[in-house]
C-alpha cells in the first residue's frame, strides 16, 4: 500500500537513505531541509531527481514548519505518515555545555518534533488515521559519558512518544519509536561541542576523555561493517508496511550488541506500562480501536 510521507532532516545521515528506501518501496515521499536552495542544493536536487518532493523546513521555527508543512500538503495531499528524524548530537564534559547550548540542541531534537506533530496531528485526527515515527537512540533508553545534553533530549523524545501514544490511540493514529544504535554517518561530522571551554583544566586529563572515547568510538564502527545505516531505513520501512495491529511500539535497530541489551528493558517496560494503566482502568488508551 503507497503512502504519503513526510521526513524531517533528509538532507544526510539517515534521513536521505530513508527517502531514498522509501521511495524505492513505491510511496510518495517529501524530504525537508534547510537551504534547499543553498548549502543543501546538491542533496536537495538529488532527491529530486530520485521522485522525492523537497521543501524547506527549519524544525526550530514556528513559521517555517508552518509553511514547510503546508507546501508539503499542496504538493502531494495530506499526510498519512510522518518521520520526525532531523537530529543533532554532541560529543563533551556535560558541564561545559551552556545553557545556550542546551537550548540549540532541545529545539531541534525535542521541540522541533513537537512543533512538526503539532501542525500535522489535526488533520490525522480528524481522518481517523495516521502514524508517527519518531527516531530516537539506543542512548535515549541509557546513558554513557560525554553525550550528556544528547542523552537528556532523546530521553525527553521517548517521553514525548509515550504520550503521544496514549492520548492519540482514541484517534486511530499511532505513535511509534525507532531506536538506532551508533552508525557510521554525517550524524558524526556534526557533534556539537561545548560552547564553554574554561572549565576544562580543572577535570585534568578527564578533559582529554572526549575526544579519545569518540575515536575509539569511531574505530568499533569501522570494525563493524554489519552496522550499516540502512539498516535503520530498512526496519523503517518494515513498520511502515505492517499491519496497524502487529506494528511494535519500540524497534531496536543495532547489530553492535548494545540493542541486544536494551531489547529486554524495553519490554520490561512495556510489562510495566501495561500492568499500572489496567491498575488505573486506562489500559485501552496503549491500543487503537478496531
Amino acid at each position: 500500500m503507497s503512502n504519503t510521507i513526510l521526513v524531517t532532516g533528509a538532507s544526510g545521515g539517515f534521513g536521505q537513505l530513508i527517502v531514498n528506501t522509501l521511495l524505492k518501496e513505491g510511496h510518495t515521499v517529501v524530504g525537508t531541509m534547510r537551504g534547499v536552495e543553498g548549502r543543501n542544493a546538491e542533496t536537495a536536487e538529488t532527491l529530486r531527481s530520485a521522485g522525492a518532493n523537497v521543501v524547506e523546513l527549519d524544525v526550530t521555527s514556528d513559521e517555517s514548519v508552518s509553511s514547510g508543512i503546508a507546501a508539503a500538503i499542496e504538493a502531494v495531499g495530506e499526510l498519512d505518515i510522518v518521520i520526525n528524524n532531523a537530529g543533532v548530537g554532541v560529543m563533551g564534559l556535560i558541564e561545559t555545555f551552556t545553557p545556550e547550548d542546551w537550548k540549540n540542541l532541545f529545539e531541534i531534537n525535542v521541540f522541533g518534533v513537537q512543533r512538526v506533530n503539532r501542525e500535522v496531528l489535526p488533520a490525522m485526527r480528524s481522518r481517523g488515521s495516521g502514524l508517527l515515527i519518531l527516531v530516537s537512540s539506543l542512548l535515549g533508553r541509557m546513558t554513557v559519558p560525554f553525550y550528556g545534553p544528547y542523552n537528556a533530549s532523546k530521553w525527553a523524545l521517548e517521553a514525548l512518544a509515550e504520550n503521544y501514544r496514549t492520548e492519540l490511540s482514541a484517534f486511530g493514529v499511532q505513535s511509534v519509536l525507532v531506536e538506532p544504535g551508533g552508525y557510521p554517518t554525517t550524524f558524526m561530522d556534526h557533534l556539537v561541542k561545548p560552547g564553554d571551554t574554561s572549565r576544562d583544566e580543572s577535570y585534568g586529563d578527564l578533559a582529554q576523555a572526549p575526544a579519545g572515547f569518540l575515536a575509539g568510538f569511531e574505530e568499533a564502527l569501522a570494525a563493524n561493517p554489519a552496522q550499516n545505516p540502512r539498516d535503520v531505513a530498512d526496519a523503517i520501512a518494515e513498520l511502515i508496511a505492517m499491519p496497524k495491529a502487529e506494528r511494535p511500539y519500540r524497534t531496536v535497530v543495532d547489530k553492535m550488541g548494545m540493542g541486544d541489551h536494551i531489547k529486554p528493558y524495553n519490554e520490561g517496560l512495556h510489562q510495566l506500562t501495561a500492568g499500572i494503566y489496567g491498575a488505573f482502568g486506562i489500559d485501552d488508551m496503549l491500543t487503537l480501536p478496531e
